[in-house]
């Protein structure tokens, strides 16, 4: 036994002294720092590119005395190595002389011209469509996928902090990045093993969850959710490549010697295939760019190995670094397969070195490939949810066997840790404090019920005063086949009690067959949207802003009562049929008029609607990805599209009903990637209703009298300021993401993003129409935009300390309406990257 101790600690010793970390700064004379030094072990092709700030940090398995570094325009210098570790080196390259050394040196900004890097990259570029899968018509391997989160810059004041009193056992093991150098302590771990398949002939891939598995969170599927987006698939052959909601340019980019410096740094066999070295790193700052070095093999101009780094000028938030490293296997002498993928993202509150954060790292291992199986067009077709935990969640015998790589020691003592943490009062608390801000609910275990939404508690309108709203509903887990849900409210100027229930359940998992009703009595401000949903407990935040532009007093109050079914044949279209009976009547009728001719009515006038009516929609979402296999299922992308068609009959008689007509309405939206110049959304709006109605079935264009910015509405137009029973409006919004400021001088360390607006609407009003409605035109001017199209136009600021948006949006026409406002400024915060 202790011959075995002995050897044991041997091996030890033996791999802790073969081993060579260093880090530090790279600084010249005047102690400013030099970005982009090129940093290399002597002797070696190991080595790394200083950061933005100079830093660097660079871990070999070998021992090495020696580290070398140089810069365009610096003297190369050679730094002795006095152990195995040296950390916080402190190196001052010392300005060149006249003559050039005869070593090539990697720095400054490199020729586009008579360059051999870009020469390789040309013929990358002219190889990389048919390299890798699209050799073959058919493919399918298995995918092993492990996603972890640690804690890291930890130091002895961490520790010993109020935060984790009570909490210290959690900091016994840690453990050191060999990307960063700081310490870290795992959090958190899930594991995927998957089978995918696809035909480049048809176009179609096919990805087959068959484990599962998170430490200490089974049931939470929002973290599972949160991973899954943000980790998303990358080509590194790719122009742009896509994290966070931003298009980062590829090193490999047929636009890449635009944006980066590429310089040949060595060559050599790696393997039995001779490969080229290429160091790259970006042109100008604050860039969406990365930093780092690839080899290339020289027969077929694939990559075999290459690591990319987000230089911390980057105009991305809440991430401090983020590092890739892809490595290819040689399938044969033209084929280079990705073997290993792994990413890690430094994700921390501020860019400083010293400031901590959490380590997101994501490790993907691909194995067992095997080609041109044709397989028929209906098995790429997705029989259930691949995301639903409780058809995937295995056990540890499962992942012994099929682990395609092995955990090591931090990453299994996860979950024994996760595992005695959930017993821990200290923690629960911190978790359910970061569960309300997130959900918006507070839960209660024991009656099964979560209270909230917390964000809706407190609002003000004119008819209201100050209101005051508590809601609950049922909640047994994240996947519940039936939800009740409810609220009740009260406004301290009309004195009144205003309420809301509704009630929904799963009837066929498989189809998502939902029935759903409910009935809501409130005051609502209508004319918010052109296209109308029968959301019993929704509520438009016009209804409760506490400021508004104007006189914000045409509300109503309505009393809408629904029921309603809705199946999902195809994945991600959906169908609904279902029928409302709604009372709608001003809420200051002083002020705000829905009166409208009748001969049954008093005077020959009404003030309250009576509507039944029968509807059919249609909503198709493709790319759509949820989570989640009950009555209520969470979105974890935004890329997709949406299309509505919904058709709406009016039926007079039942229940008293006042009105027969016809309604139709279409809308479309669509995000739009557009490379390194940002993301557009795009929304096409359409209808029309035949027949004659009142003002309070019309479509009204949608106006804006808050101080936030409401995309697909007008913020400079009142409510009810354009009445329309025909109508067209094309919303366009850009987000630059800073791509234009970066190129400003004194803006560029602001990382600020810039975002322009175009919005236009059209419509018409038949002559039937305001006739029927001449009375409620009293206050409310009975105008459509047909004469000329109507449009507002938007400079927007976002990004301003991370969390705020402020938008500059002006009229384009119809200055002569009385109350016009020309000029207005919106705003909004949150929390994007």
């Amino acid at each position: 036994m202790k011959s075995h101790l002995c050897a044991i600690l041997l091996l030890f010793a033996f791999s802790v002294w073969g081993q060579t970390k260093v880090g530090g700064v790279v600084l010249d004379t005047n102690g400013a720092p030099v970005a982009f030094a090129n940093v290399l072990f002597k002797d070696s092709t190991e080595g790394t590119i200083t950061n933005d700030d100079g830093r660097f940090y660079l871990i070999s398995d070998r021992r090495h005395a020696t580290l070398v570094v140089s810069f365009l325009g610096f003297r190369d210098q050679e730094v002795p190595l006095s152990g195995a570790v040296n950390h916080e080196l402190k190196i001052v390259l010392q300005e060149a002389a006249q003559e050039l050394s005869e070593v090539v040196l990697i720095g400054g900004r490199q020729s586009k011209k008579n360059n051999p890097a870009v020469d390789i990259l040309k013929k990358i570029w002219a190889k990389k469509r048919v390299n890798g899968l699209k050799q073959y018509r058919q493919y399918a391997f298995k995918k092993y996928e492990k996603v972890q989160f640690d804690l890291n810059t930890i130091d002895s004041n961490l520790i010993k902090s109020k935060v984790f009193k009570g909490l210290e056992f959690v900091f016994q093991d840690l453990d050191t990045s060999s990307i960063t150098g700081k310490t870290y302590l795992p959090i958190f771990l899930n594991e995927t093993l998957s089978k995918v398949a696809g035909d480049n002939v048809l176009k179609l891939e096919k990805e087959e969850v068959l484990g599962n598995k998170n430490s200490g969170f089974e049931n939470n599927q929002a973290i599972i959710a949160f991973v899954k987006d943000l980790y998303q698939n990358y080509d590194v052959y790719e122009n742009y490549l896509k994290f966070f909601d931003k298009s980062f340019t590829s090193p490999l980019s047929t636009t890449g010697v635009d944006t980066y410096n590429y310089a040949l740094r060595d060559s050599a066999f790696i393997g039995n295939k001779w490969c080229y070295n290429i160091v790259y790193y970006p042109r100008r700052k604050n860039e969406l760019t990365f930093k780092g070095d690839f080899w290339v093999n020289d027969s077929t101009w694939a990559i075999k190995e290459i690591n990319l780094e987000v230089t911390k000028s980057a105009n991305i938030n809440w991430v401090k670094d983020i590092y890739i490293e892809q490595e290819f296997q040689v399938v044969n002498d033209s084929v280079f397969l990705l073997k290993r993928d792994y990413m890690l993202s430094n994700f921390s509150l501020s860019k400083k070195e010293s400031a901590r954060g959490v380590y997101g790292k994501r490790t993907t291992v691909y194995n067992d490939y095997v080609f041109d199986q044709p397989r028929p067009r209906d098995f790429y077709r997705k029989e259930k949810n691949p995301l639903d935990p409780s058809a995937i969640v295995q056990d540890n015998a499962f992942w012994e066997e099929n682990r395609l790589e092995e955990l090591n020691k931090d990453e299994k003592g996860i979950y024994a840790l996760l595992d005695t943490l959930q017993t821990v009062p200290k923690f629960k608390t911190y978790y359910n404090l970061v569960s309300i801000l997130g959900s918006g609910y507070v839960e209660i275990d024991k009656w099964n019920m979560d209270l909230g939404s917390v964000y809706d508690v407190v609002g003000f309108n004119l008819a209201e005063g100050p209101r005051v709203r508590f809601g609950a509903r049922t909640f047994f887990g994240q996947n519940d086949p039936w939800r009740l849900e409810g609220y009740t409210a009260y406004g301290f100027w009309d004195k009144k009690f205003k309420y809301g229930i509704s009630g929904k359940i799963l009837l066929d998992q498989r189809s998502r067959l939902i029935l759903s009703g409910g009935n809501r009595r409130d005051v609502e401000q209508l004319g918010v949207s052109l296209t109308a949903t029968n959301d019993v407990l929704g509520r438009s935040l016009a209804s409760s802003a506490v400021l508004t532009v104007g006189i914000n007093n045409r509300l109503t109050e309505i009393n809408l009562s629904a029921l309603g079914a809705e199946i999902e044949p195809v994945t991600n279209l959906r169908l609904a049929l279902g029928g409302t009976f709604r009372t709608l009547q001003s809420a200051l009728p002083d002020e705000f008029s829905l009166d409208y001719l009748d001969s049954d009515g008093p005077g020959g006038i009404a003030s309250a609607v009576k509507q039944f009516d029968l509807s059919t929609v249609l909503i198709y979402t493709p790319g759509k990805r949820t989570i989640g296999h009950g009555v209520e299922r969470r979105d974890i992308n935004d890329t997709y599209s949406t299309l509505l068609l919904n058709y709406t009959k009016g039926i007079a008689g039942p229940f008293q009903s006042d009105f027969n007509y016809d309604k139709l309405q279409f809308s479309y939206t669509r995000p739009w990637q557009l490379g390194g110049l940002g993301r557009l959304r795009s929304t096409l709006e359409m209808g029309r209703i035949f027949g004659t109605v009142p003002l309070g079935l019309l479509g009204v264009v949608p106006g804006n009298q808050t101080f936030f910015t409401t995309y697909a509405t007008f913020p400079n137009l009142d409510f009810y300021e354009f009445v329309t029973d025909t109508y067209a409006a094309l919303h366009l919004e850009h987000n630059f993401n800073g791509r234009l400021f970066s190129r400003i001088p004194f803006l560029r360390k602001l990382d600020l993003r810039e975002i322009v607006g175009l919005r236009a609407a059209w419509g018409t009003l038949s002559d039937e129409n305001k006739a029927l409605n001449a009375p409620a035109a009293v206050s409310t001017p009975l105008l459509a935009p047909s004469d000329h199209i109507y449009y507002e136009y938007s400079f927007g600021v976002g990004n301003i300390f991370r969390i705020f948006r402020v938008d500059f949006n002006f009229r384009g026409n119809y200055l002569e309406h009385p109350e016009a406002r020309p000029f207005g400024v919106t705003g909004t915060f949150g929390f994007s990257f």
